[in-house]
């Protein structure tokens, strides 16, 4: 269900806390913590956290931030938005058609980051549609100023409290870059490989 304004716009889904507790936009993240700097997102270090950048083939650019953490994973994206209404009750119905279409089944809760989708994905294993299985899936967004954050959650975060709650507070920690570069509302907010340690 999306939510509007008296004006008829989409009303931005965020957790009210969010400018101090996080996503953080780039103008509220703390300037002395040793960010990796991956452009459109920065990742704060943590023990235990693998990064990985996923590349889209044709184009070789990097379309998406994989990160695994507390036997997890967590892929996100970081998309331009409009400065007043947000995406994230929009993109929920997209989501909700598309996992229903491959024969999967949603169902939207209220979850610590606010509204979020728990989806049933069917998978097929090694290329054969009769060994298919179903992998649990949850989809969580938040919209900020001007850029809106979509995670995707994989692995004991959808199912186990205490992974879910390292996962949520490893998304709170992430800061969006959204830049000065005007760009359409829903796209990609470009994402770069880090700087090795000691060059600019």
């Amino acid at each position: 269900m999306t939510d509007v304004t008296p004006e008829g716009i989409p009303r931005k889904a965020a957790p009210a806390e969010r400018d101090t507790s996080g996503p953080f936009d780039d103008t509220e993240a703390n300037p002395v913590r040793p960010y990796i700097d991956l452009g459109g997102i920065k990742v704060l270090p943590r023990e235990g956290l693998n990064l990985r950048l996923e590349v889209e083939e044709q184009t070789k650019r990097i379309v998406a931030v994989g990160l695994d953490y507390a036997d997890s994973t967590l892929q996100v994206q970081p998309f331009a938005a409009p400065r007043t209404s947000g995406l994230w009750d929009e993109t929920r119905e997209q989501i909700k058609a598309q996992v229903k279409e491959q024969g999967g089944r949603v169902e939207e809760r209220e979850g610590p980051l606010g509204a979020e989708l728990l989806a049933e994905v069917p998978v097929t294993v090694g290329g054969d549609s009769s060994q298919s299985s179903k992998r649990l899936a949850r989809f969580v967004g938040v919209d900020g100023p001007r850029w809106f954050l979509r995670g995707v959650i994989g692995g004991a975060a959808t199912s186990d409290v205490e992974a879910a709650a390292k996962v949520e507070d490893l998304f709170r920690s992430l800061v969006v870059v959204r830049g000065t570069t005007p760009m359409p509302p829903r796209d990609l907010i470009p994402l770069k490989m880090p700087a090795t340690p000691g060059t600019v």
